[in-house]
């Protein structure tokens, strides 16, 4: 059946049979190919009125939490107590219950920020829940490392944190400087795993001279596993009087240096073992220093 474009001369009827193949269950995909509407404004006009057919409704996931919405709506509370209450947004809040009427204020102001501070909560309490699963879940996947996976890994933490050679500056020397205490365990761990014994390093902590310095130097010794008197001199970052630190508290200690004293070999080594991690990532002819 085919029409003019745009214009359909026996309307009507046309409505009649789209009408009867909506209440068949026809979508409106199957109606326009079966009468030949390329009209999406006619075929709409040609079905309106009829319900879609069950089948062609996509399932909502949020179906429950828009009702529970216009639940709470109708109980009287504001979109920010509502959104603060199911986490949702509140453009989300808008659009389900924009419909209801607006209602008139049950509780005083501070009542009411008693409530979003409490919805806040335990917004936050529902996230930091998915963040721990997250991790554990993440950290589980990891298994036990072998001593190739700890080399591999050792050299590209090196790398990323350590110091390196300049064309500017021959630093052949290893260097390792780092505030976080796993990475300077798992450091450590791969320094046993290359044979660089402790007595070959030298260490010392740096930190801000408003800090606890005495309660850093014992954390640190006590991490790497040697007596504090053991560690070099502490460098302290002094402040201007308009400093305002924000790493404070009882878990900053400062930043903690490490340096393997006769460590030319090693360096070269571990540089050459980082391009060899680049040249096997790397596609094939991509360039590679060494």
């Amino acid at each position: 059946m085919a029409h003019p474009y745009g214009k359909y001369a026996d309307f009507e009827g046309l409505r009649k049979q789209a009408v009867a193949l909506r209440r068949e269950g026809y979508s409106l995909r199957q109606i326009r190919d079966e009468l030949q509407i390329h009209s999406k404004e006619t075929l709409q006009r040609l079905v309106e009125g009829e319900p879609p057919p069950d089948w062609t409704k996509r399932p909502r996931a949020k179906d429950d939490m828009r009702e529970r919405a216009r639940e709470l709506r109708r109980q009287g509370w504001t979109y920010n107590q509502i959104q603060a209450e199911l986490g949702c947004s509140k453009s989300s809040v808008s659009l389900w219950v924009r419909d209801l009427p607006k209602p008139e204020p049950q509780c005083t102001p501070e009542e009411q920020r008693a409530r979003m501070n409490a919805g806040l909560a335990r917004l936050r309490a529902s996230q930091n829940c998915e963040r721990k699963e997250a991790k554990q879940t993440a950290a589980a996947a990891v298994g036990e490392l072998s001593e190739r996976e700890l080399f591999l890994l050792g050299v590209g933490l090196y790398w990323a944190e350590g110091t390196k050679d300049k064309p500017h500056a021959r630093r052949e020397s290893v260097e390792f400087v780092n505030s976080d205490s796993e990475m300077i365990r798992v450091f450590l761990a791969w320094l046993d795993l290359l044979g660089v014994h402790r007595d070959r390093l030298h260490c010392r902590v740096m930190i801000h001279e408003t800090a606890d310095v005495d309660a850093a130097e014992q954390y640190w010794a006590s991490l790497v596993g040697v007596d504090r008197s053991l560690l070099g001199k502490t460098v302290l970052k002094r402040h201007k009087p308009t400093t305002v630190r924000k790493n404070t508290g009882d878990t900053y200690r400062g930043c903690f240096a490490i340096k393997v004293r006769q460590s030319a070999e090693l360096y070269r080594r571990i540089e050459g073992a980082w391009y060899g991690i680049v040249g096997a990532a790397l596609p094939s002819g991509s360039s590679n220093r060494t």
